[in-house]
């Protein structure tokens, strides 16, 4: 197996509420080699949040395997899955939680602050980050002076500035207006095509689901089929 690919073999997850047992994921099993672009499809409580969380151990599997690399998640401890989150595992949200006070900059920098790492080494990263992402110049605003899109590609630096291998994005365009979305999908692209990036990605739009190379829809804990979208992938085709 692969250094970053994500293997889940016979997951389930059961929330209890009360004396109530509600089953989210029912012995889901699944690939995703290193270096693939996936996009999660389905209807509400149909378990794609919960299987982004399980995969970048925000989560434990109620049974079953998580692995990623050489990580069995399902058997680390908190600590350990803290640990290995900070450095292999970027998240997008829909909502992009940037610290309002803190500059771009310094929003990026947070992830950094969790490792031993020089003042100057951080900048430098922060510095990369924001320039893949394109907002190489506007290092000094803060969240409320920028639009919605480049408060997300905030965010995006924000989650690739510890280098991870995979990066989990959930709803990233839900928020955006059509060109917006665009942009940022442009920039998973790139993140994917030229970085090597693994990107898992949960979303409603089948827009947005087609700039992927494979499409997973899940309907009430269980995968039921896959799209494949090689060739959008590579031509930008389904924007």
């Amino acid at each position: 197996m692969s250094a970053t690919d994500i293997v889940l073999q016979d997951v389930r997850k059961v929330y209890h509420k009360d004396r109530l047992e509600i089953p989210v994921l029912e012995g889901l099993s699944l690939r995703v080699d290193a270096g693939d672009f996936v996009a999660l499809m389905g209807p509400s409580g149909s378990g794609k949040s919960t299987l982004l969380h399980l995969i970048g151990g925000l989560d434990r599997p109620t049974s079953g395997q998580v692995r990623v690399g050489q990580a069995e998640l399902h058997r680390m401890s908190e600590r350990q899955l803290t640990a290995w989150r900070s450095r292999h595992v970027g998240f997008i949200f829909q909502m992009y939680h940037l610290v309002p006070v803190l500059t771009a900059a310094q929003n990026v920098e947070l992830p950094l602050l969790l490792f031993r790492m020089p003042a100057r080494q951080r900048r430098q990263r922060v510095q990369t980050a924001l320039d893949v992402v394109g907002l190489g110049d506007r290092m000094d605003h803060r969240p409320n002076q920028l639009s919605g899109g480049q408060e997300q590609r905030v965010a995006i630096a924000r989650a690739i500035v510890t280098d991870p291998d995979v990066i989990l994005a959930d709803e990233p365009t839900g928020d955006l207006d059509a060109a917006t979305s665009a942009e940022i999908l442009d920039l998973l692209r790139l993140l994917n095509g030229e970085f090597g990036k693994t990107i898992v990605m949960v979303t409603h739009d089948p827009r947005a689901a087609a700039r992927a190379r494979r499409t997973l829809h899940l309907d009430k804990g269980v995968l039921h089929r896959e799209e494949l979208h090689r060739a959008a992938a590579a031509t930008g085709a389904g924007a």
